[in-house]
This record gives C-alpha cells, structure tokens and sequence, in this order.
C-alpha cells in the first residue's frame, strides 16, 4: 500500500524483501508494477555517513530512488510553480529500517543524507537515461529551499 506524500505526485511504496538462512532478494521496480513508467537507466550512488547530495532538480525525468543498504534521509522540495504542493518540503528515512520506493517526478528538488555507522548505498531507476543537460543542481545549503540539513534531536 502506498503511503501518504505531502508532495503532490510523489509516491513512496513499500517493497518487498525475500528472507532466508542465505541471504535476501529486495525486489525495486518491475515493469508489472502499477507505478511502473518506463526505463531509461539504473545507476547506484554512494555516500559515506554525514555527507550531504543535493540538489538536483530533474526537468523531465521520474526516479525511482530505494536504500539498498546502510540508510539515508531522501529530503523532497516542490518547486512546481503550477503544483498544489508547491512549497511543500517531505522527508523519508530510507533503508535497513524502511525498505521503499519513492518515486519523484520532474520538478522537484531531491537531495539525501547519509546516516549511521556506513555508507549509503541508494538505487535509481530513471525513466530516461542521465543528461547533463536535463538536471539542474543547486547548493545543499541554498536559501531557495527551507531545509536545515543537522542533527535535529528531540
């Protein structure tokens, strides 16, 4: 079942993990799934715990971002103009814990943090395949997207 976004369009769906005394399969994305868009490339990105990847903001492009191992904040800021949500910041806490998919659709910026005793590791399955020229970045600490990136405790 689909959990709640506060982005409009963004999904998070949870995924499911084969277990036994081997090992595990982790199911991410098939082509029967009903989220399913189309492929355009899967690539994996690594971050050591504490750093920062953001921003990117992808004009055309839908991920489809799972932690495959350690763990890591995804952080979502919509910047459509013409959104309902516009506006709207959404985190996830993804990984070891929180097995899921989050699908983002062009628009928004997405940027995530590694957390805990090792690196993140973190699957996309784009719908198009990487293009410098499709993806915008911007600074993790810029003053256009309210987000704090530190610890917050409480």
């Amino acid at each position: 079942m689909t959990q709640e976004s506060k982005i409009h369009g963004m999904k998070i769906i949870p995924l499911r993990q084969i277990v036994d005394e081997r090992g595990k399969i982790m199911h991410m994305l098939k082509a029967t799934d009903p989220h399913f868009i189309t492929f355009g490339e899967i690539y994996f990105s690594t971050a050591w715990p504490g750093v920062i990847k953001a921003w990117h903001i992808h004009q055309t492009m839908t991920l489809n971002n799972a932690v495959i191992s350690g763990r890591a904040k995804l952080v979502m800021y919509d910047l459509r103009e013409d959104s309902s949500t516009h506006g709207a910041l959404h985190e996830v806490f993804l990984g070891e814990d929180n097995y899921v998919l989050v699908q983002i659709p062009p628009g928004i910026a997405s940027g995530y943090k590694a957390y805990g005793e090792g690196p993140a590791i973190m699957a996309n399955c784009a719908t198009e395949p990487h293009d410098p020229d499709e993806m915008l970045r911007m600074d993790p600490f810029t003053d256009r997207i309210p987000y704090d990136w530190s610890l917050k405790d409480g």
